[in-house]
């Protein structure tokens, strides 16, 4: 695995992880009972992103050593996931 697929894979895996963290603890203006009008009722009123960012680095960060480990080991590789034997045929010329 080379730099810019290890910055990328991690940029994957902290992005996705955000938006499993963001929705934990999210106070609406409906729950809250404050509804400002014009504003949509589930809009966020406390969010705690500063945390939550925090929360998701440290998350991201095991998942990521975890995965590049496993890549980086070898003990999953490309011909592992080929599933439709695509590897065994030689390309075309």
């Amino acid at each position: 695995m080379g730099i810019t697929s290890a910055i990328v894979l991690y940029a994957v895996i902290w992005w996705m992880t955000l938006l499993c963290v963001v929705p934990v603890r999210l106070r609406t203006q409906q729950d809250m009972g404050k509804v400002t009008p014009g504003t949509q009722s589930g809009a966020p009123e406390v969010h705690h992103l500063k945390g939550k960012v925090i929360i998701t680095t440290g998350i991201a960060t095991v998942l990521f050593a975890i995965a590049a480990g496993i890549i980086l080991s070898g003990w999953i590789s490309i011909a592992d996931l080929d599933w439709f034997g695509r590897m065994d045929t030689p390309y075309p010329t």
